[in-house]
């Protein structure tokens, strides 16, 4: 039996994790540590069986306590503020909850687990492809040798997170993991990412707005395949190495925003019912979703593209994606059209209400 504190664990990634870890694992202990920022969102939790704990990683006594007080011998990180545009506009909260708040729990891990010569703890942290930079056309895919090479406010603290991880292992003896995943997509994504946001704006008949060319590659990972991921890592990866997790699905934004707008035309045609639900929809109206895409200026140190080498993970952990791109895509269409009071409750607020048991 293994005792995990989850931070993060109320937002996309986490949430995903906990349920999947519950399914596997069920003779293990939970606890979540969430702020509840405005991505976090305790109903992501329904029906899990973890204990909750509303917090903030850098209040490392508090850290220290639950470590202490519930025998936690792993800890999976995933609490960080994730998303590039937010980044750009207001950096110092990427500094205070990525960086900082690693080092709050490093510091409470080291603390409570060498202090007291734990012989068996984990400290497992959730990074990014982000931190290798930019790929141009023709690089090889990136592996856990590729430099970091940061271009964002939110990829520099990340990689700044990973180095004080990667430190905490060669000084103190800390044992640490480390994964870098691709872009995720699934159930519970908050509605700032591309497939959620894009899908939610189909329905309502906004703009879809596509920056510069859509021509920006990406790997897409399904949070399962990531969740997945982590467990062969907390398995079967050797303490101290990093190893990357990807998708097998190196796609530009184009093909997957056009491939989101052929999926909710075929929807709208298949259940007539989705026409009466969203209205506004331009597929509601007789219209092709993709009159909806429109073309804005490209963000400032807009990555051109990631892509992952996942040998080590294959060759080492036996890891492989389990849902390639259209299977899983057209499962987390399915699961946004059943869900529509999760996502309504998200964007105007009013899930922080809800009752979650």
């Amino acid at each position: 039996m293994s005792h995990l504190l989850v931070t993060g664990g109320a937002g996309f990634i986490g949430a995903n994790f906990v349920h999947y870890w519950e399914t596997q694992h069920p003779d293990d202990t939970i606890t979540v540590l969430d702020a509840l920022t405005y991505a976090g969102n305790r109903a992501n939790l329904a029906g899990a069986r973890a204990a909750f704990v509303e917090g903030d990683i850098r209040d490392t006594a508090l850290v220290e306590g639950l470590l202490g007080d519930r025998n936690i011998d792993t800890i999976v990180h995933f609490a960080a503020e994730s998303h590039v545009d937010r980044s750009i506009n207001g950096p110092a909260a990427f500094i205070d909850t990525n960086i900082l708040g690693t080092l709050s729990l490093l510091t409470a891990a080291r603390s409570v687990w060498l202090a007291r010569e734990a012989k068996r703890h984990r400290f497992h942290h959730v990074s990014t492809d982000e931190v290798y930079g930019s790929l141009g056309p023709d690089d090889p895919a990136f592996s856990e040798t590729t430099p970091y090479a940061p271009n964002s406010p939110y990829s520099a603290s990340k990689a700044a997170s990973d180095h004080l991880v990667r430190a905490w292992h060669h000084t103190y003896g800390l044992a640490v993991t480390t994964s870098n995943c691709s872009n995720n997509y699934g159930p519970f994504q908050f509605p700032e990412k591309l497939i959620p946001l894009f899908l939610i704006n189909a329905l309502h008949g906004r703009a879809l707005p596509i920056y510069g060319d859509g021509m920006q590659i990406r790997d897409w990972l399904h949070v399962e395949d990531h969740c997945r991921g982590i467990e062969a890592v907390l398995h079967r990866g050797r303490v101290g190495e990093t190893y990357c997790i990807g998708g097998g699905a190196e796609l530009p934004n184009i093909t997957v925003i056009d491939t989101l707008c052929s999926a909710v035309d075929a929807a709208f045609a298949t259940d007539r019912t989705l026409a009466t639900r969203f209205p506004a929809a331009a597929a509601a109206q007789g219209k092709p979703t993709a009159s909806l895409k429109v073309n804005v200026t490209d963000r400032p140190g807009h990555d051109r593209r990631y892509a992952i080498n996942e040998t080590r993970a294959r060759n080492e952990l036996g890891y492989a994606p389990a849902r390639d791109f259209s299977t899983g895509f057209a499962a987390t269409l399915a699961w946004y059209l059943d869900n529509e009071c999760w996502w309504r409750g998200v964007l105007d607020g009013s899930y922080r209400n809800w009752v979650v048991s």
